[in-house]
This record gives C-alpha cells, structure tokens and sequence, in this order.
C-alpha cells in the first residue's frame, strides 16, 4: 500500500474535518428549514450534521420507513454470517440530535415554490433541499424480467431488507448441487465490489452447507473493483479456475444477462447462452432514484450532476443532491462515499444559509470486503476538489490490501472491517 493504515486513518479524519473548517459551531438567529429527502447513510449523515453544525436549523427528513437496513454488510446476512437484526438501525438517534423525521414518501421537489410534496399530501417549505434518493432499479432493460419477478423467484438483494430475507430463504431452501446465478449489472452501479463479496460468502456458504452446489457470476463487465485481489482468494478457498470450481465468472459484453424467464430461472446472455440456475439473483441495470427523474434532478444518463464543491444541483437551483443518485468524479458509489458527502453537503448548507463562505472540502472513501469470514481485503482513498471543479483522488493516497498479505493481515482485515461497521452506523444514525 502506498500509505500505512495508521496515516489513512489521520488523512481521512483531516479530510473530513476540511469539510467543516469555518462554519461555526453556535445557534444562529432565526430559524432556517432543510428538507432531506431520503434517511439513507448520506441523507441521515447530513441531517446529523446539520444540527451539530447549526442547532438552530430546522432540519426535516423525509423517509417511508420505520427504520433503516444497512446495505453494507447484507452480504453477510445473506450468506448466514449474521442475523438480518444486525443491519437494521433506528432514527431514534437522529430524533435525539433535534431532527424531525416524517414518515412518508416525498415525490416531487418543487424547485420554484421551495416544496417537497409527499405521498400523503404534505407540502414541505424549505430554503434549502437535499435530496438523498439513492437508486432506481431498471429492470426493463433485461427482457422478461419486473419488479414482480424481483419480489418472487429472482430477487435482486440490491435494497436491504425484505429482500436480503428472501434471498438468504431462497439459499437455505437451495438442494444440495444447486446453482446460484448472479447478473452482475454494467458500471455505473451501487457499490462496485457488491456483487464479487456476494458471490464469495455464497461460495463460502455452499462450500459448508452445500458442497456439491457451485456460483456463476454472469458480468456485464471484463473488468471490476479489486479484481485481482478477489481472484487470488477465490483460487485459495474455492477453485476458481480449475474444472471444479465452487465459483465462475463470466465477464465481458457477451456475457450480460439481456432475457430473464422467471418461470423457468433461465437467463440468456448477449452471446446466447442460456444458463438455468435453481437460485437467480439478478442486480439489474441502474440510475439515480425515482425522485430524482421525477423531479428533473438527472440529466440524460440518468444520474444527477452537481456542483461537487457543495452538492448543489446544476439544474435546480437551492437543491442539493448526494449518496449513490450522484456525479461525483472520480469517487465511486459506495456507503463511506455517501458518508463523507453528507458532511460536506452539510457544511455547505450551513454556510450558504447563514451568508457565510464555503469551505474548501476533501473527502474520503473506504471499502472492505469479505471472502471468507476471516478474510478481507480493502480499498481506500483521499479525494480533493480539482482545479476543474471536478473530484479528483489524491495523488498516492489510499491503496489497496497488498497481494502479499499474510493470513494474518487478511484477519486483521476482517476485524478493520467489523469495526468500520460500528464506527460508521454510530457516526450517522447515534
């Protein structure tokens, strides 16, 4: 790695403080209103922040459930490493911080009139908006498959929940010399290294439970996030490569999933190889959620562009727009990444409502993933705003596990990543 994990540590907690240099931490006059829509991990960060930055701030999130279920770590519920309790967080924490929380879907942002309207009829005033929407999943552009589909016999496990649930009931009831398909979708989409740490702790959970099964990943893409690194473990724990491999990948144009037949679990490829599966998990295609298109927030490549200095919309005006839903650089769509532009939309927010100047921020991103239970590998990195207003990685920050880690370094990995978990769920929602 190119920078030791001690000195990581020390540049993401200065880079996150970069974000929040010159906003004063006081109560200021009259009150100002902040609508979020959406109380994801970039949404509810904002919302905690907001109010630590500014308590006089009214912030509102609008959010349709009850409580929120990490999609970091479902992988290891869906693989039986963990109960589904063990994702699931409460708003509680944010109420506690001063935050009101409105349990309904917002379904259009009014730029004009400064309105967030709801499903159940509400109109939200705000002086400014964030809009924290995550993803919209496409699955028109594979023929055959629906939303229904997905909530029956090929679930697509990309929103945790009820279906990390069915996904996890549908492996468990999975015989013995069983296949478990996963399409994994064409970049962009949530969490790059998602569908490769899913096959993984699959593979782990057949090799124990079900050794004569095996995993396909059929990939729309030659290439992906930590490749090398998961291959080298996928070679170590299930034979990857050699005639009896517990897991395959597919990659690469041809072998994009294009026709799904759910009464059959059959999928066909680009190449027109059909491949039947007895368990089919299908992440289709994506774009920046369904607000966010409603509310002419995305332009034409279905994601939202910003002002990456401050999360400011370019097409509406007084509407900010953070997490998976936007374009941001170089930095990828993931949990940590939502995190760090929460604090920074944030600071911006704070600043721009009280006339003050916005700072100049740095953000950051880490991602761990599993093999095995105790085997993991990382990647993290440090991101400066470029010269042309786009964000950029900072030159030999950050890095990736060496290829030459030890077993014990690869534990270690794990404990890292358990305690990621901890730290960032209590940095958001406590």
């Amino acid at each position: 790695m190119k920078m030791n994990r001690r000195d990581f540590v020390k540049a993401a907690g200065a880079a996150t403080a970069v974000g929040l240099v010159g906003v004063p931490h006081i109560a200021f006059g009259a009150s100002k209103k902040v609508v979020i829509v959406g109380g994801g991990t970039s949404g509810a960060t904002a919302a905690k922040y907001i109010k630590r930055l500014d308590s006089s701030i009214d912030v509102t999130v609008v959010e349709p459930n009850e409580t929120y279920y990490t999609c970091y770590f479902s992988n290891k519920v869906i693989a039986g490493i963990l109960p589904i309790e063990a994702i699931q967080v409460s708003y509680d924490g944010l109420k506690a911080h001063g935050v009101t929380m409105v349990k309904d879907k917002a379904v259009a942002v009014d730029a004009e009139k400064k309105v967030v309207k709801t499903e159940g009829g509400k109109e939200l005033a705000y002086d400014r908006c964030i809009v924290a929407p995550g993803i919209e999943l496409l699955f028109d552009k594979i023929e055959g498959h629906s939303a229904e589909a997905a909530e029956g016999a090929m679930p697509h496990a990309w929103k945790a929940g009820d279906q990390t649930r069915l996904l996890r009931s549908q492996l468990e009831a999975m015989p013995d010399g069983g296949t478990v398909i996963i399409a994994s979708p064409p970049n962009p989409f949530r969490c790059p290294p998602g569908p490769y740490e899913r096959a993984s702790l699959i593979a782990h959970y057949l090799k124990t439970n079900k050794p004569k099964s095996k995993v396909i990943i059929l990939d729309a893409k030659s290439k992906f996030s930590k490749q090398g690194l998961f291959v080298q473990g996928w070679e170590k724990f299930f034979g990857f490569g050699t005639d009896n491999a517990l897991l395959e990948w597919r990659g690469g144009d041809d072998h994009a999933v294009v026709r799904a037949d759910p009464a059959t679990m059959t999928v066909e490829t680009a190449f027109g190889e059909e491949v039947k599966g007895d368990v089919v998990n299908i992440i289709p295609p994506q774009r920046a959620g369904a607000i966010a298109q409603a509310s002419g927030l995305a332009n034409e490549s279905g994601w939202c562009p910003v002002d990456q200095k401050t999360f400011e919309s370019t097409l509406h005006k007084g509407v900010h727009v953070i997490g998976d839903a936007v374009i941001a650089g170089s930095m990828p769509k993931s949990g940590y990444a939502a995190n760090s532009q929460g604090k920074v939309c944030a600071a911006a927010v704070v600043a721009l409502l009280n006339d003050a100047e916005v700072g100049v921020p740095s953000y950051v991103n880490t991602c761990y993933s599993l093999i095995e239970p105790d085997w993991a590998i990382s990647v993290a990195g440090v991101y400066k705003l470029g010269a042309d207003g786009k964000i950029a990685d900072v030159p030999g920050s950050g890095g990736v596990t060496p290829m030459d880690a030890t077993p014990e370094m690869h534990k270690r990995e794990v404990e890292y990543a358990y305690s990621w978990y901890d730290n960032i769920v209590s940095d958001i929602f406590k």
